[in-house]
């Protein structure tokens, strides 16, 4: 864990602000990742493998609040240091139906993100592409920098060179590269703007955009898998080696209508299969779902190539799991790991409190046990279940307090008061009572 001192404040800020809202943050998280480290080396070597050309694959396993977005937005970190782009798509039956290749493609580039660039990144890497394009034709040292029309020859040359691959069976996606640099060395913002929603496979674009560029109608699902080769092409070639694409609570399949569910896991069993076969050199694919997707005859075990290419031993004792393995089983929180949580996150706001010492001397290692256990047995002693909500209390109603008033200690003035309006489904689902309030006074 990293020491408070050497946290900038922002980056503090962020983490804490997030806990305090029972949010996931989006950043920070090897701050206080707890249980992760076996699984560091592994991983890291998967996205030397990406960074390199190859591609990788996980299935992250695990139940309701063991912390499977959790773990991919502390790799999608790993990964952004490393310089690959990320994307963390959440698959749902309306908004985002994985058998719907397209609309996956689409959250994909409204979700990407690198170290430098918030979502949507799209924009910012295709224009430094293009730009890495015009260094290397002038680096070439054939074509004069004040030769405008020459350098757009030797760039438009080159784009087809790098894009040929994508070009075979996707024609459409260097057709619309063209159409904005055309656009944006015209001047023409609001086709420039319209070609790159295109790019992202956004529906309803104007016609006359799409017209500019020579290309038709919206992207689809057979299109959609050469648009993602023309991104991991443009990605490669401006400086970031690979995409870690994140496919977060994938079990929604087992909820949908069986033809649609059908659908959806062939779309998986294609998308690994051409993984396979080397069609996308520098993709790292996560997909997260609970123990009820792989094993279950509603999830992947009704399509068997499917969990063939799944299938992972998990019959032994979980402290001999390969962190190598198709997937991965998150074995979730106990007691002792919760408070090994609260502890970091106290250690981390405390680097920024007003009064350090006091946060030390009131919230100490034994408060955040017996809060820990408190939080745990308002949710029915699971505390699979747990971290979220103990999080938010421990910063909101206890650290925020410590710190602001100097006479409040939060063992005699702090009473634990559990909401159902505060608790998400499968906390309220946990939950030891259904009455409105839970009261629990801390020891």
């Amino acid at each position: 864990m990293t020491a408070p001192a050497q946290v900038s404040a922002a980056r503090r800020r962020e983490v804490v602000d997030a806990l305090r809202r029972g949010t996931v943050p989006q950043a920070g998280l090897d701050l206080f990742a707890v249980g992760l480290d076996r699984f560091r080396d592994a991983l890291d070597e998967d996205i030397a493998t990406v960074s390199r050309g190859g591609s990788a694959f996980h299935a992250i396993r695990g139940e309701y609040g063991s912390g499977k977005t959790f773990f991919a937005r502390w790799l999608a970190e790993r990964a952004k240091r490393a310089g690959l782009a990320t994307a963390e798509v959440q698959i749902s039956e309306t908004e985002t139906p994985l058998h719907r290749l397209e609309t996956v493609y689409r959250r994909l580039t409204e979700r990407l993100s690198t170290a430098t660039h918030q979502p949507s990144a799209l924009r910012a890497i295709v224009d430094s592409w293009f730009y890495t394009l015009e260094e290397e034709v002038l680096d070439a040292g054939e074509v004069d920098e004040e030769d405008t029309e020459a350098l757009a020859r030797g760039v438009e040359d080159l784009m087809e060179r790098r894009l040929a691959d994508v070009a075979r069976t996707t024609p459409a996606f260097s057709a619309a590269l063209r159409g904005y640099r055309q656009a944006v060395t015209a001047g023409d913002g609001a086709t420039a703007e319209a070609l790159i929603a295109w790019l992202g496979g956004q529906k309803s674009v104007a016609a006359s955009a799409r017209k500019a560029a020579g290309v038709r109608g919206e992207l689809d699902h057979f299109a959609a898998l050469g648009f993602l080769q023309g991104l991991l092409t443009v990605l490669r070639d401006c400086g970031h080696p690979g995409l870690l694409l994140v496919l977060d609570e994938i079990e929604t399949l087992q909820r949908v209508r069986g033809d649609v569910r059908e659908k959806g896991l062939n779309a998986l069993r294609q998308l690994l299969d051409e993984i396979d076969a080397g069609r996308f050199p520098g993709l790292f694919l996560v997909i997260t779902g609970t123990p009820a997707f792989y094993d279950g005859q509603q999830g992947a075990q009704r399509l068997p190539p499917l969990a063939q290419r799944l299938a992972t031993d998990f019959t032994t004792d979980p402290r001999f799991d390969s962190p190598r393995a198709v997937q991965l089983r998150l074995p979730g929180f106990d007691l002792v790991k919760l408070g090994e949580l609260g502890r970091g996150v106290r250690d981390l706001y405390a680097g920024a409190a007003r009064n350090p010492q006091r946060i030390a001397d009131r919230v100490d290692d034994a408060y955040i046990g017996e809060l820990a256990t408190a939080v745990t047995g308002g949710l029915g002693g699971k505390v699979g279940v747990a971290p979220r909500l103990f999080l938010r209390k421990l910063v909101a109603d206890v650290l925020d307090r410590v710190d602001e008033f100097g006479d409040f200690d939060p063992r005699r003035h702090y009473a634990l008061t559990v909401s159902g309006a505060e608790l998400n489904e499968v906390e309220r689902n946990a939950a030891a009572s259904a009455a409105d309030d839970i009261e629990l006074e801390l020891p």
